[in-house]
């Protein structure tokens, strides 16, 4: 019993991050937490505050971490001083005049409904007595106008699901980096660094990120490697694949240029719990520094996993 008691007990301090997360509520205890938790500074300090767009509205699966999500950023925002976020739910986020207020938008887990992956004509579909064909026509405007945005200057950051807002696009799959092709079941990841040494995953201390998650593959401009990654996924080590595969290395996060704005894409998390890891909210702060501009790092691709 000597040898039996420490180790049960050292099994009882270790963190739940590998275990199944349930969908937890958003209680003044874990907000309290997130506070706690959160950076008390940006990594770039003495910035300007920036406007933060942050559309949290799905018409596909309903991510239920999409508000916890939407507390997290305003807890950064508000604890560091750097970002006033509003968040939306409305259309009319992405008319052109509204945007132009913003120095970033972020596609906070906001799914279209399958199959054709439409985020803008789901949306029009909802809210109007448009014929199909006129739909259609508004919905391309729309992501015009996302996409023009981004081109002159404006950031984007990604969070998990917000890859497939025009899954189908191959225009809009070339900005974000990649479009989504399909995800095994839940398991616990360990998600290593690309690069240690890079300035986006200092967070992680040279460590990687260990949390339960949906293991997302990608497709489209996926492949054209034309991004810089931060974090990849070991295929050898997952569970559940739903097609056979060469690849050794899935790329789960990175950031790239697009015209003269940035894109940042974090696949991690499906679930809230893994913002209770404080290198995930470091992480979080950092990609939303990198995209409007305050954050200066090697963005360059560097091409296939090797």
């Amino acid at each position: 019993m000597r040898l039996l008691f420490p180790f049960f007990l050292f099994l009882a301090m270790q963190p739940s991050w590998g275990q199944s997360n349930d969908p937890i509520k958003i209680t003044p205890e874990w907000l309290a937490k997130i506070e706690r938790l959160a950076p008390a500074e940006t990594t770039i300090k003495n910035v300007k505050p920036k406007k933060i767009l942050v559309f949290s509205k799905a018409t596909g699966f309903d991510h239920w971490t999409i508000p916890h999500n939407a507390e997290m950023l305003k807890i950064l925002g508000r604890k560091t001083g750097a970002f006033e976020v509003h968040i939306k739910y409305d259309l009319e986020a992405f008319d052109k005049k509204n945007l132009r207020k913003y120095h970033a938008v972020v596609f906070n887990n906001c799914n279209p409904s399958g199959p054709d992956r439409d985020l803008f004509a789901d949306l029009l579909r909802q809210n109007s007595s448009l014929q199909e064909s006129a739909i259609k026509k508004r919905a391309a405007d729309y992501q015009d106008n996302i996409m023009r945005y981004v081109k002159y200057g404006g950031g984007l950051m990604i969070l998990h699901g917000g890859i497939t807002v025009q899954n189908n696009s191959a225009a809009f799959s070339a900005m974000t980096g990649g479009s989504f092709d399909y995800h095994p079941k839940q398991q616990t990841l360990t998600l290593k660094e690309v690069d240690k040494a890079h300035p986006l995953v200092r967070a992680f201390k040279g460590k990687g990120l260990t949390h339960f998650d949906e293991p997302y593959f990608f497709k489209n401009a996926y492949y054209n490697y034309n991004f810089r990654p931060l974090l990849y996924m070991e295929v050898a080590a997952l569970e559940g694949l739903k097609k056979e595969t060469d690849e050794e290395r899935v790329y789960v996060s990175w950031i790239k240029r697009y015209g003269k704005g940035r894109v940042f894409y974090s696949g991690p998390s499906h679930n809230a719990q893994s913002m209770e890891q404080p290198g995930v909210l470091q992480f979080f702060l950092d990609g939303l520094q990198y995209v409007v501009g305050d954050l200066e790092c090697d963005d360059s691709p560097v091409g296939p996993p090797r």
